[in-house]
């Protein structure tokens, strides 16, 4: 016998608005071109395009296997998933017309939308999801961390199955994550995916991929065919038919230039605008700007690889940090920033904790000597691999590289475009510690720093834990096993919380309809010029 489900599974409970964040985004060049500034708009821009500038170029787009802010924020506009996130954080159907559930829950019956197109004009099948569903368990590392071993079966052309490693009272809400989210593609794209991905841009959404220039532009065109789910738009499900015509998300990493470009009407919108100069542009004139707290700062360790493999190394890094130095440094201001050791949003009833805040802002460099001596430190260089595409970032790395230093550690510092620090960050051969700023999660174990393949962090404590919150039988249960999971993050030293951030987006004040669930959304969005 089955049981009847629809979207009855609510999120987790999140403190109001999330806000633009963290690590996913960044490029090269920001010096004005012809070909910039065809991009960029200017007097010729018409409109019924939208100008985005961004503060990095895109290392990917393809969401599924890139865990980036910048790929998932402009994917969700050309790819759709079977289950998306409305405003209440409640997973609804998109390409999903219902589904399911055993009595075991072991099996997921999900009945497809019929008559929906793909951008080149193919309908989706049970193939295609099938193909693209699967992918997405073995490339997104949160989907494998959490559902790995599961399996997506064709039932009929517009019905599967999915059978999970395990029950669970979470499975359709981590279908419906916007985090490497599961972007359904058509299945001959999936079969000649490589592992760095697709090449091809080809989804279900409100727009399609016209052009991508590298580290200049990524335009976007509406999709004139799209076939919107039921029900008006609503966070990331619901009718997301597009506004405007074209929308261009224009790469320009030097932030003076993005600052200037939406006062002076060459951008629409800016990102990832520095928290500095949160006042003024507030003050400007024809200018608004958003500012709400986004996520967190976090400081991650290499817990592999030659001396950082001891834990007490990496306790003495911890204990040699002054976390409101890195944060005022970061961000300019402290009304904008919150010291918490907390990785989920301190606010939330359940998940909000600051377990393990003895290690945490330590300020004491006698005990990061005492501890690296222990370690049987030698002065090995510790490498901190950053980027200047990201100021707080970078301005963070940098103050830790002197806090370190007069702690009595060989701290250095190698800066690379977004692109590499990508690359370098995913080898713990190529770090010894790395900062991003990451948006908050739906669920702890959503979190970037329980993935083995973002920081190498692979200890039998984080699967149990994990394992621990899906399982538990009450919310208190569930809050308890997070709460001692983030208190063995400190205790290893894996990784530490450096703060709670603020994340500022401009815009011309004659943009309208720029929505946030995770990310900034356009469908809605037009400008009067």
């Amino acid at each position: 016998m089955k049981k009847k489900m629809w979207s009855r599974i609510v999120a987790a409970s999140m403190c109001s608005a999330l806000l633009l964040a963290g690590c996913g985004s960044s490029g090269s060049g920001s010096g004005e071109t012809k070909d910039s500034k065809e991009a960029g708009g200017g007097e010729s821009a018409a409109a019924s395009e939208l100008h985005v500038a961004l503060a990095a170029n895109p290392p990917a787009l393809d969401p599924p296997s890139v865990n980036s802010n910048i790929v998932g924020g402009i994917g969700i506009h050309v790819y759709e998933s079977l289950f998306a996130m409305n405003q209440d954080y409640e997973p609804t159907p998109v390409l999903a017309e219902s589904y399911e559930v055993s009595e075991d829950g072991m099996v997921y019956t999900i009945k497809l939308r019929e008559g929906v197109k793909f951008h080149n004009g193919e309908e989706m099948t049970a193939d295609d999801v099938v193909a693209s569903m699967n992918r997405w368990l073995e490339v997104s590392a949160k989907a494998n961390t959490l559902i790995g071993g599961s399996v997506f079966d064709k039932v009929d052309d517009h019905t599967v199955s999915l059978t999970v490693n395990e029950a669970s009272s979470d499975i359709i809400m981590i279908l419906a994550s916007p985090i490497q989210f599961a972007a359904i593609y058509p299945a001959e794209v999936v079969e000649k995916a490589t592992p760095e991905g697709i090449d091809e841009y080809i989804g279900t959404g409100p727009y399609k991929v016209g052009e991508w220039k590298q580290d200049q532009y990524v335009k976007l065109e509406r999709n004139e065919d799209y076939q919107p789910s039921e029900g008006a738009a609503s966070g990331l499900a619901g009718d997301k038919t597009g506004v405007s015509d074209v929308i261009y998300f224009d790469v320009v990493t030097d932030t003076s230039t993005r600052i200037a470009g939406v006062k002076n009407g060459q951008y629409d919108v800016a990102e990832e605008i520095p928290l500095d100069n949160y006042e003024e542009l507030s003050q400007e004139a024809g200018v608004k700007v958003t500012a709400e707290r986004g996520g967190t700062l976090n400081l991650f360790l290499n817990t592999t690889e030659g001396i950082m493999a001891n834990e007490n190394m990496r306790q003495a890094i911890l204990a040699a940090l002054n976390c409101e130095d890195i944060l005022m440094a970061s961000y300019g201001n402290e009304e904008l920033y919150e010291l918490n050791a907390g990785w989920c949003v301190p606010t939330d009833a359940q998940w909000g904790t600051d377990a393990g805040s003895e290690y945490y802002n330590q300020k004491d460099a006698d005990k990061a000597k005492k501890l690296m001596k222990e370690a049987g430190y030698n002065n090995e260089p510790l490498v901190l691999v950053t980027t200047e595409d990201y100021a707080e970032m970078y301005n963070a790395t940098l103050v830790v590289q002197e806090q370190l230093k007069q702690a009595g550690f060989n701290a250095e510092v190698e800066t690379y475009d977004f692109s590499t620090f990508m690359e370098h960050r995913a080898d713990p051969k190529q770090f010894s510690m790395y900062i991003t700023s990451n948006s908050y999660n739906m669920l702890p174990i959503q979190l970037s720093v329980l993935d083995s393949g973002w920081a190498g962090l692979d200890a039998p404590e984080v699967s149990e834990g994990i394992k621990a919150i899906r399982q538990a039988a009450s919310d208190e249960e569930a809050a308890k096993a997070w709460e001692d999971l983030q208190t063995f993050l400190y205790e290893y030293g894996a990784a530490t919380v450096l703060g709670h951030y603020t994340g500022v987006t401009a815009m011309n004040e004659g943009v309208e309809g720029v929505n946030y669930l995770r990310f900034n959304t356009y469908w809605g969005a037009s400008v009067s010029k």
